[in-house]
């Protein structure tokens, strides 16, 4: 099935008999939130309370939401909402019937997703220039098993409102742009 996480009455209709969900729609490329910040806000707050209400009324046992580290201390608009997203999520435990479980799975780029700065890098590798947006700047790098894994320990483990943090490596972005194209200027955007 197909459906928009802004609309509640799919949610509800797609989650009746389910047992999990993972929430892992969002609006995540930092500049598309920063220049469509009501649309990000709809997909990244108003999205999570949907699923929220859907998971309630359908009576979903466990609900995992995928956040990221940028929701730890935000200076943009998608930490901060993904930072509100995780606050719903975690308020939901005290529902009335407490039927449904919900829990949070923060972590950083997903190693090769879209979005993630390796892709973008080997999309540029041909112009012989690759943006830096700080020499320091660093990204939390985790393999797309490693991300499953942490979702199904969540699911596992929960009892409802924890937010699961992985100790994953952290690598400069300078490194990563080096060993990508070494051969490509980098420059300091």
């Amino acid at each position: 099935v197909i459906g928009d996480v802004r609309d509640q009455e799919r949610l509800i209709r797609c989650m009746l008999g389910v047992d999990y969900v993972v929430h892992a729609a969002a609006t995540k490329i930092v500049p598309t939130a920063e220049y469509n910040p009501a649309e990000c806000i709809k997909t990244n707050i108003n999205g999570a309370m949907n699923v929220i209400e859907a998971s309630l009324i359908a009576g979903v046992d466990r609900v995992v939401a995928l956040s990221t580290d940028k929701a730890s201390n935000p200076i943009n608009l998608y930490g901060a909402t993904k930072l509100a997203s995780d606050k719903l999520f975690v308020a939901s435990n005290v529902s009335e019937t407490g039927a449904t479980s919900f829990a949070v799975v923060r972590y950083g780029n997903v190693m090769g997703s879209r979005g993630s700065v390796i892709p973008f890098f080997i999309s540029r590798k041909k112009t012989g220039e690759l943006p830096i947006t700080h020499p320091e700047m660093t990204r939390f790098m985790i393999s797309l098993e490693e991300g499953i894994e942490v979702v199904w320990h969540a699911f596992e483990d929960m009892l409802g409102g924890e937010i699961y943090v992985k100790k994953i490596p952290s690598m400069k972005v300078t490194d990563i742009a080096s060993t990508i194209s070494p051969e490509a200027k980098q420059i300091i955007i």
